[in-house]
C-alpha cells in the first residue's frame, strides 16, 4: 500500500506503523500527523477515500471523525465566559425543565447530566435540526440523578454544548470553531461542511447491516441504551454519513470532518486556543470510572477525555483529547509537547483499537 509524503527520520517507527495498519491491520484510506514542539514530523496519507478502492487518498482528503468533535467542542467552550458551577439553565432558561434547574455546566460537560438520550421517539432525521433536538434535550427529564453517576452522552452531547455556546455566544458552535479556531490556525477541520468541498470528503465505509427495530418490551435502562444511539435512527450516522446533509449540519458530537493535519494543528495549538487557567480547568480530572452508558471506564474532564491506564494516550499523565468511532483520535500531550491526528474511514474497534495504538506507541518510541 502506497503511504505519500513526509516522516522525519527520527519517527520511522511511525511510518512503519501506519504502513504496516494497511498490511495488517484492514485500513483502507488513512492519514497520520504529528506536531512536536510546533514542528511537524509526521505527516502521512495513504490508501483509498472509497469502497471501491478507486479513488487515491491525496494530502487534503477530509473524512468523519466522529467524536473527535468532542474535543473541539470543549475547546469552544473553553474560551467563553461562563461559570462552569452555574446552572446551566442561567444560560439556557428552558433547559430548567423537568427537574434540571440545578444541573450545572460542569455537569453537562463531564457526562453527569442523565441526559445520553431523548426518551420521546424522534422522527427520521431530527439529529438534522439543532432546534428540535436541542428544544427535546431541554424537555427531557434525566435518566439518572444528575451527578450521581456518569455516562457517556455519545450523541446528545454536540447538541447539549451547541446550544449553551448559542446562548452565551450569539453563534453556533461550528461558526465560532470557524472563526476564532480553524481560521486564524489553518486547520483543516470542518463542524458543519460547506457543500464546496464534498468532492474532497472520504465515503466512511460503516458495516453493512440493517437499522435496529425498537423492541417492544425493554427495561428503562434498555430504552435508555437503546435511544444513546438510535433515538432518531441515523443519529450516530448510520445510513446517512456520508450523504449531503449529514456533512451539512452542525452535529459537534458526531459529524466533524478533518484532514489528521488539521486536527493535529488545532491539539499543537491548544495552549494558544485557550488562556492558560481555562485549559487546565477543563482537562483537570471531573470523573473517572464505570461508565453507565459504555459499561466500562472512561475519564473526563470538561468535554476532553483524559489519558487513562486502560485506554492510554501515551505514558504521560497529563495527555487528553477525544478518540472517533472507529480508532480517529486528537490529543495533546503537554508533557511531551506532542500534538498528533489520525483519521480513517474504514471502522475499527471502538475501544482497544490496534492502529491507533500502533501509532501512539511508534510516537513515543521515537522521542
Amino acid at each position: 500500500m502506497p503511504v505519500d509524503r513526509s516522516c522525519d527520520a527520527r519517527f520511522g517507527a511511525v511510518r512503519d506503523a501506519f504502513a504496516e495498519n494497511f498490511a495488517s491491520r484492514g485500513e483502507v484510506g488513512a492519514a497520520a500527523c504529528v506536531v512536536v514542539d510546533g514542528r511537524t514530523v509526521v505527516d502521512l496519507w495513504g490508501g483509498h477515500a472509497n469502497a471501491g478502492q478507486t479513488r487515491a487518498w491525496t494530502r487534503d482528503t477530509l473524512v468523519n471523525v466522529f467524536s473527535i468533535g468532542k474535543g473541539l467542542a470543549a475547546a469552544c467552550v473553553a474560551r467563553l465566559p461562563l461559570d462552569v458551577d452555574a446552572p446551566v439553565a442561567r444560560y439556557w432558561p428552558e433547559f430548567g425543565a423537568a427537574g434540571k434547574g440545578e444541573v450545572t455546566v460542569r455537569q453537562a460537560l463531564s457526562h453527569q447530566a442523565g441526559l445520553p438520550a431523548v426518551r420521546e421517539r424522534l422522527p427520521d432525521g431530527a439529529m438534522l435540526d439543532h432546534d428540535l433536538m436541542a428544544s427535546a434535550l431541554a424537555a427531557q427529564e434525566p435518566w439518572w440523578e444528575p451527578g450521581t453517576a456518569h455516562g457517556y452522552h455519545t450523541n446528545t452531547f454536540g447538541f447539549l454544548v451547541g446550544e449553551l455556546v448559542r446562548r452565551v455566544d450569539g453563534r453556533t458552535l461550528g461558526t465560532l470553531f470557524r472563526e476564532d479556531i480553524a481560521r486564524p490556525l489553518d486547520a483543516d477541520v470542518h463542524i458543519g461542511l460547506s457543500a464546496t468541498e464534498d468532492h474532497r470528503v472520504a465515503d466512511f465505509l460503516w458495516p453493512q447491516q440493517p437499522m435496529p427495530e425498537l423492541p417492544a418490551e425493554l427495561t428503562d435502562r434498555e430504552r435508555m441504551l437503546f435511544n444513546t444511539y438510535w433515538n432518531p435512527p441515523g443519529l450516530s450516522g448510520a445510513g446517512v454519513v456520508n450523504s449531503r446533509e449529514w456533512r451539512a449540519a452542525e452535529i459537534p458530537s458526531t459529524n466533524g470532518h478533518a484532514t489528521a493535519r488539521g486536527i493535529a494543528r488545532v491539539y499543537a495549538s491548544i495552549e494558544d486556543v485557550v488562556e492558560e487557567g481555562r485549559l487546565r480547568e477543563a482537562t483537570t480530572e471531573q470523573v473517572y470510572g464505570e461508565d453507565v452508558i459504555l459499561g466500562r471506564p472512561s475519564r473526563f474532564g470538561l468535554g476532553f477525555q483524559l489519558t487513562q491506564a486502560e485506554r492510554p494516550l501515551g505514558p504521560n499523565p497529563g495527555a487528553f483529547g477525544h478518540f472517533g468511532a472507529g480508532g480517529s483520535l486528537g490529543f495533546y500531550d503537554p508533557q511531551a509537547r506532542v500534538g498528533f491526528g489520525y483519521v480513517m474511514n474504514q471502522m475499527g474497534p471502538r475501544w482497544q483499537n490496534p492502529r491507533n495504538r500502533a501509532l501512539i506507541e511508534a510516537v513515543y518510541a521515537s522521542l
